[in-house]
């Protein structure tokens, strides 16, 4: 499985991937005291949906271009935001670095990792005197050990990797570098997306995961039943997850099944470890 952020931007996977991006953000912005998001997989901080690589799939058009008029009430910050980048129609679609940074207040801080030279010089352009961002060209998984916890003690990583289809390990690493990232600081919000084919790479990834962990929720919004051929749709594991958000995640699923018409569509949430 490949899936680069480029090809895909604005699909309807991004759609509810970002939109639940933001209600953590949100949750985080509950409280005066600064927080940290560590962004391990950034891609580029903007993507330009007139691109080839956008046009060759198509998936924005429908995607976002499905619901960026619509009323959703829990993705309403989400997608005003989207709404005000594209002022004179839909042309632009922003990577999770520029969501999370959207979302940051001065004492907040935003560490945005990318392996790729380009895509990190992208995002250095990007973020040019912006002091609450800082962008690292580096492995996004060693970054975990090297910044948490941060020194805010609060904060989010966002753990958004391509899943390459000759990386056989990739899954598994997830579910390793959550471990220890989470015994490093056991209480940090964590929220790993994961693409949905067939359910073999979550299935990897809950096989590695520490029983041990804090509470861990499981969340998975599919347009269509899983097929094992196309993306139906996608998952984030969130260790930690804010108090409440259970209903949130339900109402979110379901007004993005609305208004994508997705009728045989789903939105799911299990935990993976309970609350104590």
């Amino acid at each position: 499985m490949n899936y680069r952020h480029a090809y895909h931007a604005g699909s309807h996977i991004d759609v509810f991937k970002h939109a639940v991006l933001v209600m953590l953000l949100e949750h985080l912005r509950k409280k005066p005291k600064g927080f940290t998001v560590l962004d391990t997989h950034a891609g580029a901080g903007r993507y330009d949906l007139t691109a080839i690589e956008a046009q060759k799939t198509g998936e924005a058009a429908d995607g976002i271009g499905r619901v960026i008029g619509k009323e959703i009430p829990t993705a309403a910050a989400y997608l005003d935001l989207i709404r005000r980048l594209n002022p004179d129609g839909l042309r632009t679609y922003p990577g999770s670095p520029a969501i999370i940074a959207a979302f940051l207040r001065d004492d907040d801080r935003l560490i945005a990792c990318d392996l790729h030279e380009e895509e990190a010089a992208k995002l250095r352009r990007a973020f040019r005197g912006d002091p609450r961002v800082a962008v690292h060209h580096r492995d996004g998984y060693e970054a975990i050990k090297a910044f948490v916890p941060p020194p805010t003690r609060r904060g989010l990583v966002f753990i958004d990797p391509p899943y390459e289809k000759d990386d056989r390990d990739a899954w598994r690493r997830v579910a390793e570098r959550m471990n220890a990232g989470l015994r490093k600081w056991p209480g940090g919000m964590f929220a790993a997306w994961y693409p949905l084919k067939d359910r073999d790479g979550i299935d990897r990834i809950r096989k590695a995961y520490d029983r041990g962990n804090p509470p861990t929720l499981a969340v998975e919004f599919l347009r269509v039943p899983i097929d094992g051929v196309a993306f139906a749709g996608s998952g984030i594991l969130i260790a930690n997850p804010p108090f409440g958000i259970d209903a949130g995640l339900k109402a979110l699923g379901s007004e993005l099944l609305a208004a994508f018409d997705a009728r045989n569509g789903s939105i799911s949430l299990d935990w993976w470890i309970p609350k104590a």
